[in-house]
């Protein structure tokens, strides 16, 4: 495992993946991080939060918790939930810090080392092959959801062509265009899932959060809230998530 310094240089697209082994490594214990964790994570991600700031505050969150009467009783820390506030502390300070220092030169890396074409190859026809067997699944009983599936994964198979493209790729813009298919794709699918599944989804949510929503400001949570439902959507019909985030 890297130390936090040499993690805080990684290529952006391993956050995901660094911020969920840490957590590991800090549990002693490799076990599924829940749908909640998750969307924190990206919510840290899309905030712009630098992954060294949630790696000092996770180191600060199970400090804290070691000093609690929870853990005390045996009771082990089991959500990122619970480090939110010192995530969000340790970016302050980092952001007050960097306020106070002239711009910092940073060497350029390859795009291209960060992934080979063959892993993106890869990872675009699984992608497309998952998107067009859950649009089959559900052709008879939800046919406009269905259609809206194809048409994400026909998008998906269009901008694989961009994998063969001649120079180096821009990961960063290949991102944005699968955000966007990503968004739209969800959209469709907030539209179109039942009432009481949404409603669901709401319960499971506010039940978690409670113990934050008032260390949380409106736009954080609200945030939140939105991944939250994402991932919950796209458990539901099986659907893999496109970001490059997931290819790692």
């Amino acid at each position: 495992m890297n130390s936090p310094d040499a993690m805080a240089e990684l290529n952006y697209f391993n956050y995901f993946t660094e911020i969920e082994e840490y957590f590991w490594q800090k549990r002693g214990a490799h076990l599924l991080v829940s749908p909640l964790d998750w969307a924190i994570v990206e919510t840290w991600q899309k905030a712009g939060i630098p992954l060294s700031a949630v790696l000092k505050g996770i180191d600060r969150a199970f400090e804290s918790y070691a000093r609690s009467r929870r853990a005390a009783g045996g009771r082990q820390l089991k959500s990122l939930s619970y480090c939110v506030d010192a995530v969000l502390e340790a970016a302050d300070e980092e952001k007050e810090t960097a306020a106070g220092t002239g711009p910092v030169a940073t060497a350029a890396k390859k795009e291209e080392e960060t992934f080979s074409r063959d892993a993106l190859r890869g990872f675009f026809n699984r992608n497309a092959e998952r998107l067009s067997a859950a649009a089959a699944a559900i052709r008879a009983a939800e046919p406009e959801l269905a259609a809206r599936m194809e048409s994400a994964c026909a998008a998906l198979v269009e901008l694989s062509a961009l994998i063969e493209s001649p120079g180096a790729l821009d990961l960063e813009d290949l991102e944005r265009r699968l955000t966007v298919i990503e968004e739209k794709l969800t959209a469709a699918l907030t539209a179109g899932a039942p009432e009481e599944f949404l409603l669901g989804i709401r319960r499971e949510m506010d039940h978690q959060l409670a113990p934050y929503r008032r260390k949380m400001n409106s736009a954080q949570l609200s945030q939140l809230e939105r991944q939250y439902l994402q991932k919950r959507l796209w458990e539901r019909y099986n659907l893999p998530r496109l970001s490059l985030f997931y290819l790692t």
